[in-house]
Parts: structure tokens; sequence; C-alpha cells
């Protein structure tokens, strides 16, 4: 490389060229991370790899300054960083070297963990460990149509400030200490009354734990009743996060089917009777959305009562019905002490709060506060204490008053963009009114998942309604949120999911009939739609909704719902 000279005003600095071994570091300037943070990164994996051996001469900083065109400053305090951290020494008029005492054991195997490519040193990947495949990402901001979102933009900021800030400007020293793993009293006090009214259970402040949202409720009560290697009732259709919990404690999950009217209880008994805990959605079943019929809640509080088991009740939206008031929890019929409820804020008010809570049977409490004490030892004490004012003052009540009114046009904007748009390609059929979501399965022979993939790209989250089955069989269509989306977002979405619907291919997802049609890109940022052209299926009316054998292979986007 030539020399290159900088002119400084007056002043003419000549660097050298630097040895080729300095012509690998590269400098992103797009990326997130500082220069500095670069320069020092490099330098460190340099010499834990064993690129760089003990005693080593690194260029100076006015060198690599000139070399990698940045300001000598980022060099000279990366530099620094590097001498504070023990991998260089500088040496008085001489420069920077490699420090010694860095055993030739440790580059060793770090070189043997260097992965090809990207040179960054990666740990060991877990092996036994099925459940990874169900923990997935999910969109991280409001798109249209989106799963388990509510309406964030309709959020009482107003009210939820005041509130904070009078709680801030009385500076109690309480609120800053370690605080009870039940949860503040006070918030536990405002959720009894609250469900004493609003939902009709009768439970005592000392019944509640209050939980980091729906998945530590189910987290907790997996640990606090069962055992490795017992058996859980899980729904099939149902919630993906739930399996994840039992999967990872090594419990097994027994898949019982979901109907019209709820979860199966002679199935599951059929299945395993002497399961030792049942997870079920009664209000609004996630994802078919349908209700537990009332004998099919006698049999299930018969079946925990015969075979001593427990019940987790999961509530994640029965406040939200649109014609009459919400129907009772499964709870307010249990007259054995077999059901643990689980509440969340997450759909109320808003999932970033991480704000939910169990009512449990007075002998399982003091079991569920030691494992939250080992857990997290406290959900955050400011947050609780500004939830449980705004509940207390009655601002919860107001705003899911106001929500049921916004959900309920929002969910006829749906329906009705539903049927004018897409009745060709899904079937709605009924729709119990309740809950933030409305299902949609496919008429006709497509990739839900594909489909999915696809629309993420144009900011559209539509949940494939395949990846919430665990067993051999899945019925194909989506999930699709209405809360979280305004009226004037609902059409353009839904005919951005038609046409990607109509361009996908027309054969099964299991490969069973196969056609020369248009595909959708099977990676994100393919920009072009359209793989393979050809025919496509006619856009009948008749044809019954698609179910077909489950993919289990390729990647997939999976979608997760009460947390």
């Amino acid at each position: 490389m030539a020399d290159t000279i900088v002119r400084r005003g007056i002043a003419t600095i000549v660097s050298r060229p630097l040895s080729p071994l300095w012509n690998t570091l590269t400098l992103d300037r797009q990326s997130s991370t500082p220069l500095q943070e670069q320069i020092v990164a490099y330098f460190r994996e340099a010499v834990l790899g064993g690129r760089l051996a003990s005693g080593s001469r690194v260029p100076s900083s006015r060198a690599l300054a000139v070399e990698q065109g940045v300001a000598r400053i980022t060099v000279v305090e990366a530099y620094d960083r590097l001498v504070a951290e023990g991998y260089l020494v500088a040496r008085r008029s001489s420069g920077f070297y490699v420090a010694d005492g860095i055993p030739l054991a440790f580059h060793d195997k770090a070189e043997r963990m260097v992965g090809r490519g990207n040179g960054r040193v990666r740990t060991p990947i877990l092996k036994n460990a099925p459940w990874s495949e169900l923990v997935f990402d999910r969109p991280h901001e409001p798109l249209a149509l989106s799963l388990g979102t509510p309406a964030v933009d309709e959020f009482p900021w107003a009210v939820w400030s005041r509130i904070t800030q009078k709680l801030y400007r009385e500076r109690r020293q309480d609120l800053l200490c370690y605080g009870d793993p039940r949860g503040a009293l006070e918030l536990r006090t405002a959720i009894a009354r609250y469900l004493g009214t609003a939902r009709g259970i009768a439970c005592d402040p000392e019944q509640i734990i209050v939980v980091s949202g729906s998945q530590q409720g189910i987290d907790l009560t997996s640990r606090a009743l069962v055992e490795r290697s017992e058996r859980v009732w899980i729904e099939e259709p149902g919630y993906a996060m739930a399996r994840a919990v039992f999967q990872a404690a090594a419990i097994k999950p027994i898949l019982v089917p979901v109907d019209r009217d709820g979860i199966n209880v002679a199935a599951g008994i059929a299945l395993a009777q002497r399961a030792r805990l049942a997870v079920v959605s009664p209000s609004h079943q996630y994802p078919l959305g349908v209700t537990l019929s009332l004998p099919r809640r006698l049999a299930l509080l018969e079946w925990a009562e015969a075979a001593n088991a427990w019940i987790l009740e999961d509530d994640y939206a029965g406040e939200f019905r649109y014609i009459g008031a919400p129907l009772p929890p499964l709870y307010t019929l249990d007259r054995s002490n077999r059901v643990i409820y689980l509440g969340t804020f997450s759909k109320s008010l808003a999932p970033a709060l991480r704000q939910g809570f169990l009512v449990a049977p007075p002998e399982l409490v003091g079991r569920l506060k030691g494992l939250k004490l080992i857990a997290d030892r406290q959900t955050p004490v400011l947050d609780q204490h500004v939830l449980a004012r705004f509940i207390a003052e009655g601002h919860l009540a107001v705003h899911l008053r106001r929500m049921r009114i916004i959900y309920a046009r929002r969910r006829t904007a749906l329906l009705s963009s539903l049927r004018r748009e897409a009745a060709a390609l899904l079937e709605v059929g009924e729709t119990p009114e309740v809950g933030l979501h409305i299902v949609a399965r496919l008429r006709v022979p497509a990739d839900d998942v594909a489909i999915s993939r696809y629309l993420l790209q144009r900011r559209i989250h539509a949940a494939p309604l395949s990846q919430f089955y665990a067993g051999a069989t899945a019925q194909f269509g989506f999930a699709l949120g209405f809360a979280g989306t305004c009226e004037h977002q609902i059409r353009p979405a839904v005919r951005e999911l038609v046409k990607a619907i109509e361009m996908t291919a027309a054969r099964p997802p299991n490969g069973a009939r196969k056609k020369n049609v248009a595909r959708l890109p099977s990676r994100p940022g393919d920009d072009n739609p359209l793989l393979e052209r050809g025919g496509r299926e006619p856009r009948g009316t008749a044809a019954p909704p698609y179910s077909a054998a489950r993919r289990t292979s390729g990647a997939a986007v999976r979608t997760s719902g009460s947390t």
C-alpha cells in the first residue's frame, strides 16, 4: 500500500504501510456498534484466537487511524481500553504490544471455537433441547392484524402519567426496597376487588401472586405442581409457549383435541387419565376462539377432583365480550379448590407492562411464593403501585368499557373486510362474540407459513394457524388480530392477505399435491413474489376449509400470544 499523506494546517504526516494482518480490520460505518467498540473487539478476538502472539507489536494509534480513516482519539481510547483489560501493554517510546501470559492452551481452545466465516467465538449449542424450536420471535412493534396486541394507540397515557408523577413526588422509600414476592399488598387488594366485581371471583388478597405476565404464571405453576416425566393436558391446537414450558422441564405434554365445545375431556381421559395438570382457556380458546361449554366445564372439574389433578385457567381475554356480560370463569364453578386462575394485563392494557397474576388455593400460595422469590425476587415494585392506583381509582373499569366499544367496531370491520374481499379464499365460519382475534381458515391448498412470512415484509402479521398445532395433522389458515389495528388499516391489510394467498402455491404444504403454480418467496427479503409461474386453483366458494398433515421440516414463522 502506498504511503498516505494527510495535511493538517502546515504539518504533514506520512504513514508507513501496515502489515497485511491489519488490512483484515474492516470497520462498518453503517453498524450501530461504535467504531471504537469495533476496534476493541477486533484486537480482543485476534489475541484470544492466537492470531496475535504474546509480545507482538500492534500498529501505532496514528498509523491505524490514518489507515482506517478515523480520528486518532478513537484509536487511542480503544488502545487504552485494551490495556486496561490486559490484552495490550504500553512501552514508553516504543508503542503497544500484546501482553504476555495468555496461555497457548487457551489459544488452541479458542481457535477450535471460532465459527467459520465470521471469526467470532461461539459457545457450544445445548443438545437435547426440543423446546428450543418453540422459542421464537414475534413482531416487536404494532403491525396490522397482529395477534395478541391490544390497542396500544389507545393507551391511557394521561391518567397513567398523572398517577406515576404523583407517586414519584411522594418519594416513598419503601418503594425502592425489596418487596413481597407475592406482590405489593395494594395491588393484590385492588386485583381482588376488581375480580369480585368484574369477573365474579371471590378471593382474598392473600391468594394472589403477582407475576411478570402469563408466561411466568404458567412456568411457576408447572414447577409448583408437576414433577419431571409427569403428564399435562395441553389444548390442541393451543398456546405453543405453554408447550415450551413443559418440554423445557422434561414434562410430557398430552395433546388433547379441541372442538366447537372446547377441550374434549373424554379424549383427555382416554389419553392420560392420571395427568397432573390441565392448561385450558375456557372463555376464549387460544387460538380457535371457542368457549368451553358448561357440560365440558363440569366434566373437567369432575376429572380434576377424581384424578387429584389441577386445572390452570388462562383467562387472557375474558373481559372482552361484545354481546351481553362476560362469561363467568371456570374458577367460579370450582368447589374442590382444583383451579388456579391466571389473569394478565397484557391484553387489557399493554404487554410491555409485564403484569399478571395467579389466584391460587391457599395451600399452594406458600410454594408459589417461594418459586417466585427464586425466579426473579419480585415484579418491579414501582410499576405495581402505579397499576394498583390505576385499578383502585376506577380507571381500569373505564378503560375496559371504552375498549369494548372500540374493539367491537374493529371486529366488525375485519369481519366485513374478510367477507367482501376474501370469501372465495378464506372461511370465517362462526365467530364467538368474545376475544381479540378471529380465525380464518383457508379454502384452498396454500402454505400459511410462507404467506405469513411474505406479509411480515409488508408490515402485516397474519399468524399461521398451522403453527398452533403440535400433532400430526393441522388446519391451515390465519389467526387475525383486530384489537391493535385501526379501522382504516384493516381492509388494505386484508387485500394484501388475499393477494398473497392468490400468489402462493396451490398445493398442500405437506407436498401431497404438486402443481406448477405461483409461489411466494421462501426467504425474507426476496423481492420477486413469483418464483414460479403457472396455473392457479379456481376461486370457488364451495371448497371446505383446508386441513392436511402438518409440516415437520423447514423454517417456520411462529407466533406467540398470551404472555
